[in-house]
């Protein structure tokens, strides 16, 4: 174990410094794909309970600042703890609340709604029949395929919603049994390792617990600004609902390039229902590119000041593998996981070369065999 943080060095008879053998690279390459495939597999069959707990522990990690404030102030550890949830728990029935108001003018539009896509739709047919010559009968054959194949993404929709209620419950609990034996893991993750390895390991902890808190906060902020700046733009343009849907297109924007698409999709379609012509669609579009534009290049340099920057080319990768992981909720990890394992990577010699393959710094001379 003293050796974890250190690259060991091997000799030409494949045995390693410390007289070890060192198995083949033919060898270790399947053996380690096949551990990468049951380490994704046990991954995806246990999500029920690896999703809630690693957003309890991102919000954990967020919500210990309050915790220590209430404990500097001798409040008792577990009234602390429940204090900290109930902020986080106010915090968020104060946004819903903000939103309920709009909800429930949706939920009044919705005949309406249904009334004025039936009519679009019928419009749809009538320009598909005069343009390309496809008949009624047969887009409505196009159209039962389609919803047969949807119907097994409205299932797994469902089972999203379910499971959010379900998260409302396990999150709160997890959250309160981390910060309650907090102590206790921070003392085992200590002695896994032997004391030479003491001050790396609290350089590692004290850096996850630091960036995290500020990639989560910068991505708050965020949220926020492109919240305002997206209801501002559709109030502007006249769409309903545009304090709602400029909300739900900032939340969507916290999945990196993806949301951001699914996003402008809303209001649009939005538009489309409620509205009599394609100015408005187009406006939509024009004002989310430049919002889009904005915060990649003004408001995520600035307010998301995370302390470990993955490259774009790893963040979308990532967060695809991730979408078919977990779906959505594995959309929204990650990012902040990738971000833990970076941290790691750059304390173990070992495996800095994959902690610079996953960030954003590129190499001040480009190596000789590639500019060649």
């Amino acid at each position: 174990m003293s050796n974890i943080f250190r690259g060991r060095i091997t000799g030409q008879d494949g045995a390693d410094s410390q007289g070890e053998l060192r198995y083949p690279f033919y060898i270790k390459v399947p053996i380690i794909l096949i551990g990468l495939y049951l380490l994704f597999y046990i991954a995806w069959l246990l999500q029920d309970v690896i999703v809630p707990f690693a957003f309890a522990g991102l919000l954990a990690i967020l919500l210990n600042p309050v915790f220590n404030f209430f404990v500097k102030r001798k409040v008792n550890k577990i009234v602390a703890i429940v204090l900290t949830i109930l902020l986080a728990v106010l915090v968020l029935a104060i946004v819903l609340f903000f939103l309920s108001a709009q909800i429930a003018q949706f939920g009044e539009m919705l005949p309406q709604l249904e009334k004025k896509s039936l009519s679009l739709f019928h419009d749809l047919q009538e320009w598909l029949t005069s343009q390309f010559g496809i008949s009624t009968e047969r887009q409505m054959s196009m159209a039962k395929d389609a919803m047969n194949g949807g119907k097994a993404y409205i299932g797994k929709t469902l089972d999203t919603l379910v499971g959010m209620l379900t998260f409302f419950v396990l999150i709160p609990l997890y959250i309160f049994l981390l910060l309650l034996y907090k102590p206790l893991i921070l003392n085992f993750i200590y002695e896994v390792f032997e004391e030479d390895n003491e001050e790396q390991v609290a350089e590692i902890l004290q850096e996850t617990k630091s960036a995290v808190q500020s990639y989560i906060v910068g991505l708050l902020i965020e949220t926020l600004i492109i919240a305002a700046l997206n209801s501002g733009a559709l109030l502007l343009l006249g769409v309903k609902y545009a304090v709602l849907l400029g909300v739900i297109g900032a939340i969507l924007n916290l999945i990196p390039y993806i949301g951001g698409i699914v996003a402008i999709g809303l209001p649009v379609l939005m538009s489309l229902i409620t509205g009599d012509n394609f100015t408005t669609p187009l406006l939509i579009v024009a004002a989310y590119t430049l919002i889009q534009f904005a915060d990649n290049n003004i408001i995520v340099p600035r307010v998301v000041s995370s302390k470990v920057s993955i490259n774009a080319l790893i963040s979308i990768l990532i967060v695809l593998l991730g979408g078919n992981l977990w779906g959505v909720s594995g959309m929204f990890l990650s990012i902040p996981l990738v971000a833990v394992l970076k941290i790691i990577f750059d304390r173990i010699d070992g495996l800095k070369p994959w902690g610079k393959l996953l960030g954003d710094k590129m190499p001040e001379d480009e190596p000789k065999e590639a500019a060649s």
